[in-house]
């Protein structure tokens, strides 16, 4: 069971996802509903550890047992829903794991996220700009990623 819930028009999710980078570009993933491309991650499971869970879910989505390097970032984000959270009030608390690199863009992924199929996209790093991809904060802080652990804030909530 995920740490998350919906409690109106509200969403919560514990989240732990990985940063996997090789050869210059980083893994995403986008399914076949949603526009945009979203880090591969998911929610953590009650009594599981954030660096567990995001080792399960990366094996869950790229069919590959990465290890992890170090914890990167806590990002917690506030947005509007959309898509497959279409009118949800959203918060999100992310555990961002950077996963050792296995020198090869090689997935064996054929992953299905509540029935929807996820496609795995190697996107340049430089180009990130480019496409709708979330966390955006992905643009700026993996052209320049520092030792240590970043603490991001980010509200993405349209204004009425």
């Amino acid at each position: 069971m995920d740490c998350g819930f919906r409690n109106g028009d509200g969403w919560f999710r514990y989240r732990a996802a990985a940063i996997i980078i090789e050869d210059g570009c980083v893994l995403f993933a986008k399914n076949e509903l949603d526009s945009y491309y979203y880090s591969i991650g998911g929610g953590v499971h009650l009594g599981e550890k954030a660096e567990d869970a995001v080792k399960r879910e990366v094996l869950e989505e790229t069919g590959i047992a990465y290890e992890v390097d170090r914890l990167a970032f806590i990002h917690e984000n506030f947005f509007e829903g959309s898509g497959t959270l279409d009118g949800f009030k959203c918060h999100e608390i992310a555990f961002y794991f950077l996963m050792k690199s296995r020198c090869t863009k090689e997935l064996n992924s054929n992953s299905y996220s509540q029935g929807v199929r996820e496609y795995m996209h190697w996107l340049p790093i430089d180009k990130l700009s480019d496409y709708i991809a979330y966390p955006s904060f992905f643009t700026d802080k993996l052209l320049n990623l520092k030792d240590g652990v970043e603490h991001i804030v980010t509200y993405e909530y349209n204004e009425v």
